[in-house]
């Protein structure tokens, strides 16, 4: 994603509380407010209870959206798996890589683990278009779905322990991040990389069966490689991040498993990880609750290819284009009522690429009523030189309105006739609130996959994905993934 979910918040957190709004996925922690001292082993209470967590104690919610999460993750790593950056990334390192232990997800080759692990992230990253834990813009799949499985390829992993395994990487990534976010974010840091080399790591570390020692040693060997830096945003490098996390958490977990050694206090530590890359910590973020409160079941999907600031937008200029049956040539403009956000992130007027398109407010808009979408498509090279796409662009007028929150819009199609179609955007799809349906993940799954795998592939698939619980083996789902 992009300055996208991820600097949409960033963002957010740099102006005064009182314009962002009081809305959870929003909100944001003062870099000043007094912090605790934080409780003992803090490290170690977290390996304790990765260890000791089954699959039967995870509620039927929380194992559903681990569901969701996966299919999801499946279809943006097949959807993204021939963008020129994974071309690259695959020629790169095919010289290097070791093994063909596993699939790169809609390609033919097969790469060592950590390669392919670190390529499957790169691939489900690369269009913006996948998970995201809003509290933290973390994008939660990446970093851990790329990591197990590959794994799962290289030794017997079930459906049921793999979920279990998925469910508590996201969990401990996305606790993990929110202990230090916004702060740890606001200076640059790239949080799904740093956060995320948690989570692959306490994934693997799980299907490898550590002990708690051992966990304590890879959540360690985890924290002395955070990677990502928000400059790299709008770049290859930015989905380099994801990968480069999926496969950092496969490294420290082998390493643990034979018994590499850390400190056993490398979160925590005065010169530990969450003091060294914070002004913020807040401990009981990570350990309160745990095995209760699900940040894994706050997970989101995106239904749109670009900065989530701009989704309240497109939705409700899909929702007057559909009703109102309206053409870009009915159209004398279109006034939007906007958070400061929306033009400080997405303000691009003219667009030339379609990454550019992805941080263009204009563009969103003017695609969104010319085609009734705002998938991967409609943020292409093609969609953003489209003539009637770019006429349209010029009429569209946001303007930053007090009391309009990051994730609402208010949207008015002025008609030539002199006829005025509103909508106000609450809470956009793909939000907490209103999340996306099974039958929309499965629509978003089939686009992103259609040409790159056959059609009968695709529903074999999403039902895998769905049966994940049942499956005996869950490399079953990496190993039809491939281009044919």
């Amino acid at each position: 994603m992009h300055t996208d979910r991820r600097t949409l918040l960033q963002a957010a957190a740099a102006l005064p509380l009182a314009t962002v709004g009081a809305n959870a996925a929003f909100a944001q922690t003062p870099a000043t407010t007094p912090v605790a001292a934080p409780p003992k082993e803090v490290t170690r209470a977290l390996a304790h209870y990765l260890v000791t967590a089954k699959y039967e104690d995870l509620p039927a919610n929380v194992r559903k959206e681990g569901v969701r999460t996966l299919l999801n993750w499946v279809g943006v790593a097949i959807g993204g798996s021939h963008h020129e950056t994974v071309d690259i990334a695959v020629s790169a390192l095919g010289p290097f890589s070791g093994p063909q232990q596993a699939s790169l997800f809609g390609r033919r080759e097969r790469f060592d683990i950590m390669n392919a692990a670190f390529i499957n992230g790169v691939s489900s990253h690369i269009f913006d278009y996948d998970d995201t834990h809003l509290k933290t813009i973390i994008h939660p799949a990446g970093p851990v779905a790329s990591a197990i499985l590959a794994l799962s390829e290289m030794q017997p992993v079930s459906g049921k322990d793999f979920l279990n395994a998925l469910v508590l990487g996201v969990e401990t990534e996305c606790r993990i991040g929110n202990s230090v976010y916004p702060n740890h974010y606001d200076v640059g840091w790239h949080i799904t990389g740093t956060a995320g080399v948690f989570g692959s790591a306490a994934a693997v570390g799980k299907l490898l069966k550590l002990n708690e020692q051992q966990m304590t040693w890879a959540l360690g060997l985890a924290a002395s490689q955070p990677v990502g830096l928000r400059e790299s945003f709008g770049s290859m490098n930015k989905s380099f991040n994801p990968g480069r996390a999926a496969s950092s958490g496969i490294f420290a977990a082998i390493l643990a498993s034979k018994n590499f050694t850390s400190s056993d206090a490398m979160i925590e530590a005065k010169r530990g990880w969450a003091n060294t890359i914070s002004t913020k910590q807040d401990y009981n973020e990570i350990l309160g609750d745990l095995g209760k409160r699900y940040e894994a079941a706050l997970n989101t999907y995106k239904p749109f290819a670009c900065g989530i600031v701009m989704h309240p937008a497109i939705d409700a200029a899909i929702q007057l284009r559909n009703e109102g049956k309206v053409t870009a040539d009915q159209i004398e403009r279109v006034d939007l009522k906007v958070h400061p956000l929306v033009l400080e992130l997405t303000g691009k007027k003219t667009p030339k690429a379609g990454l550019e398109g992805k941080f263009s407010i204009y563009h969103a808009v003017a695609v969104a009523i010319v085609e009734g979408a705002g998938g991967e498509k409609q943020f292409s090279d093609r969609a953003v030189t489209d003539p009637t796409i770019v006429a349209l662009r010029g009429k569209v007028n946001p303007v930053v309105t007090p009391g309009i929150k990051p994730e609402q819009v208010d949207l008015t199609i002025v008609l030539k006739d002199g006829r005025k179609l509103h909508r106000y955007i609450e809470h956009a799809i793909g939000s907490v609130e209103v999340p996306m349906t099974d039958k929309q993940l499965e629509a978003k799954f089939s686009d992103l996959a259609e040409g790159i795998i056959p059609a009968a592939t695709i529903r074999r698939v999403m039902d895998a994905c769905w049966n994940v619980e049942n499956l005996p083996s869950a490399a079953e789902i990496a190993k039809m993934s491939v281009a044919s």
